[in-house]
């Protein structure tokens, strides 16, 4: 069983940044497909970001494409997703996700197998 826990979300201004790390557990991420996700209030489930397992590839959404950066170090079993140049339509809590899976749709929810509790970033204008 993959457990996955989110951290480093806050309150930031617009145009600052925050760093949110997803600290795994029971397993090595090492084999996972890993995403990140984010839900607004009343809005579906997101697309953010996602790092395949074995070439390290990385996967943006347009709305977040050179401001968001995926990274994973294996050796420490996290994934960290790095957001520069914040706006206030970033708001929403952000989710962590693995895919036990070789990825198919790797920007649909429903592609994940395991997700963390998610942690809130708000961006204050």
């Amino acid at each position: 069983q993959l457990q996955l826990v989110e951290s480093g979300g806050g309150l930031v201004q617009a145009g600052g940044s925050l760093r949110l790390s997803c600290a795994a557990s029971g397993r090595a991420i090492s084999t996972y497909g890993m995403g990140w996700f984010r839900q607004a209030p009343g809005k579906e489930r997101e697309f953010v970001a996602a790092i395949t397992w074995n070439s390290g590839r990385t996967y943006y959404a347009d709305s977040v494409k050179g401001r968001f950066t995926i990274s994973r170090d294996n050796a420490k079993n996290t994934v960290y997703l790095q957001m520069n140049s914040l706006k206030p339509e970033d708001t929403a809590v952000y989710y962590c996700a693995g895919d036990k899976k070789p990825f198919r749709v790797l920007g649909a929810a429903g592609e994940y197998d395991y997700w963390g509790q998610g942690t809130q970033v708000t961006v204050s204008s």
